[in-house]
């Protein structure tokens, strides 16, 4: 399921091959995931394909606003995950998933591609919208990342707002829950890999959420935030929160927002991994991805997928799983929209 717009008029294959394909010199641009996974056509009905498909746009849309009106690529990236976590579709505020103790863990991070400023919060129960306090860490903390209580704390003191733990209940992520708890086994993010595996875990296509952009100014920008996995324990972290795992922004290279299996890409080192390919070795964007996501991943065992945007606007979504909820927009406002592989 493929949508391409420009200036609000549907194009055909040809122009979508072009906006993604094309090394280009955008202005400016915005990208934004909905997680990657087990997404296949048969798990999803037309309805819900319809349903994701308007709260992407929504969200990319308020992004390309920003940007469009000179704003900051650090407000566009924030408001635009702010769309998506207050949404039940994705596996991020309001539609986290639950723990094996029946809690809703978050996480998040953002990135400066300007000034190397980084913040990230990670195991808060409390905070809506948990990007606004990594958001919050990077301005007003001389920390990079707080967790759990004391987050929650700092949280309150930035007039962020609180919620009771039961705004984050959803009932087919409780289900899920149910569905695996007991065999001490974890379901990822969009994933089917597990040993216990059912139709209403298979068919909670949920994902952590991301965004990255470039501005008018020529500053780059990246953020992540998610619910980790079903039934995690022992106050599972996973990449999003981590700099350089989950979220990478430099302005010399490009911005970077992960999602899928969070262990191997800690391990790889995933959105500066990118970066770093092209600033020593000077592969371009779309190189150094396929890299990463194509090669080194896999051979570690896991899989997922990126977003990202280079310093010239050059944009890319690469993936190794069955799907990837994306969306993009240009300068030139070209829309792109898409779910499965093809």
């Amino acid at each position: 399921m493929v949508f391409t717009f420009t200036s609000c008029k549907k194009e055909n294959n040809s122009t979508t091959s072009n906006i993604l394909n094309k090394q280009q010199n955008n202005k400016f641009g915005i990208v934004i995931h909905g997680g990657a996974g087990t997404i296949l056509k048969e798990n999803l009905s037309s309805e819900k394909e319809l349903e994701y498909k308007e709260k992407l746009e929504e969200a990319i849309r308020t992004g390309y606003t920003i940007l469009k009106n000179g704003g900051s690529s650090i407000d566009a990236v924030t408001k635009t995950i702010n769309i998506l976590e207050d949404s039940p579709l994705f596996n991020a505020g309001k539609g986290a998933v639950f723990t094996n103790s029946g809690t809703n863990e978050h996480d998040a991070s953002i990135m400066d591609g300007n000034t190397l400023n980084a913040g990230a919060s990670a195991g808060t129960t409390t905070v809506k919208n948990p990007i606004n306090l990594a958001r919050s860490v990077m301005d007003k903390s001389p920390h990079v990342m707080l967790s759990g209580k004391g987050a929650e704390i700092f949280a309150k003191e930035q007039g962020l707002e609180i919620v009771d733990p039961s705004y984050f209940y959803t009932k087919k992520r409780f289900e899920s829950l149910q569905n695996i708890k007991g065999t001490q086994n974890t379901e990822l993010d969009h994933n089917n890999k597990t040993a216990f595996y059912d139709t209403a875990i298979k068919d909670s296509k949920f994902g952590t959420v991301g965004c990255v952009a470039l501005d008018q100014n020529g500053n780059l920008a990246a953020g992540t935030s998610t619910g980790g996995m079903t039934n995690k324990r022992w106050g599972r972290i996973g990449d999003s929160p981590i700099i350089g795992a989950g979220t990478y922004a430099n302005n010399n290279t490009c911005a970077v927002s992960s999602t899928g299996w969070g262990e191997y890409f800690i391990r790889a080192v995933v959105a500066h991994d990118i970066s770093a390919l092209m600033e020593y070795k000077g592969l371009s964007l779309k190189e150094a991805a396929k890299e990463v996501i194509q090669k080194k991943i896999p051979k570690l065992g896991g899989n997922g997928g990126i977003i990202a945007i280079d310093k010239n606007g050059n944009m890319v979504m690469e993936f190794n799983t069955a799907g990837m909820f994306r969306a993009t927009i240009n300068d030139r406002a070209e829309l792109y929209i898409a779910m499965y592989k093809k």
